[in-house]
């Protein structure tokens, strides 16, 4: 005969609904714990209540362009004025995810399906051409290149702005989000399927710069560095890769960090689209460059 111990139906109850109490405080916790900032760093809330806000970008007259990445023709496009207000400039687009200036103009991307990425300028749009789940977008101020989140079929793309062609750099993406021109030319891309980041080469065999990360999603070349944003819904973090290698954590505790836009040396806006908001990020006089 075999006897086994049984626990009694009280405490048995009991340790279900200790767990259950442990598990929700845990996710509370990664929901309500503030971000924080690293050594030199500081933040505010720049502009809240941004409902699935997402990419930011500013045109060359210094206007300043937001996205909210709502699905099936739900998504839009608003341009924020010095005061907050916020006037829309387009609408029914579908998962608007991507920004950059170009020309005259600022390029939109839309990552739900086929779809068109757009130049919007002088208040119009015209399509560049037609990608598959576009989101990250990057120019040199003549080419514009476009990253696709696919699972496993994506594609970097390099667009002429001369010849209107579209030349594939790379296919075979998973899950492509970032991408980046640095000033000195070097390309970058971000692939959230693989946790790395790669700088491109022409003659193929892209290197490994970053890997390991949590969902990192939109990147960028500035002076100082290789900034990486992390696109996870929890304990994100805003990175960046210095010129001499170490990588720094600007921010911890982000949720869905989307889009990282340089305004001047040492003063930078990121939208956490988690939280519905953007964020004003200032380096203090010691931090490292």
């Amino acid at each position: 005969m075999t006897f086994r111990a049984r626990r009694p139906p009280a405490l048995l109850l009991a340790t279900l609904i200790g767990l259950l109490v442990s598990g929700l405080a845990f996710l509370a916790w990664q929901h309500l714990y503030p971000v924080s900032a690293g050594e030199g760093w500081s933040y505010r809330v720049y502009l809240d209540e941004v409902r699935l806000v997402s990419a930011l970008a500013r045109d060359t007259r210094g206007d300043l362009y937001v996205t909210q990445e709502m699905k099936a023709g739900n998504g839009l496009l608003f341009r924020l004025g010095s005061d907050g207000t916020r006037q829309q400039v387009v609408g029914k687009l579908s998962k608007p995810d991507g920004l950059a200036a170009w020309r005259e103009g600022v390029a939109i991307s839309q990552e739900e399906g086929e779809q068109p990425v757009l130049w919007l300028r002088d208040g119009h749009t015209e399509t560049l051409f037609t990608g598959r789940s576009v989101e990250g977008l990057a120019s040199d101020g003549q080419a514009l290149y476009a990253i696709e989140d696919r699972p496993g079929d994506g594609r970097l793309l390099r667009y002429d702005a001369l010849t209107k062609q579209v030349t594939v750099l790379r296919e075979g993406l998973l899950e492509g989000e970032g991408v980046a021109l640095c000033p000195n030319g070097e390309l970058y891309y971000a692939e959230k399927g693989h946790r790395w980041i790669k700088r491109w080469r022409p003659q193929g065999d892209d290197q490994i710069v970053l890997d390991g990360l949590n969902a990192p999603g939109f990147i960028a070349c500035t002076e100082d560095g290789l900034w990486v944003a992390e696109d996870a819904t929890h304990r994100a973090r805003l990175l960046l890769l210095d010129k001499g290698g170490v990588l720094h954590t600007v921010l911890s505790h982000l949720r869905s960090a989307q889009t990282l836009l340089a305004l001047e040396p040492g003063r930078f806006l990121l939208a956490e689209q988690g939280r519905g908001r953007i964020l004003e990020i200032t380096r203090q006089a010691k931090a490292t460059r």
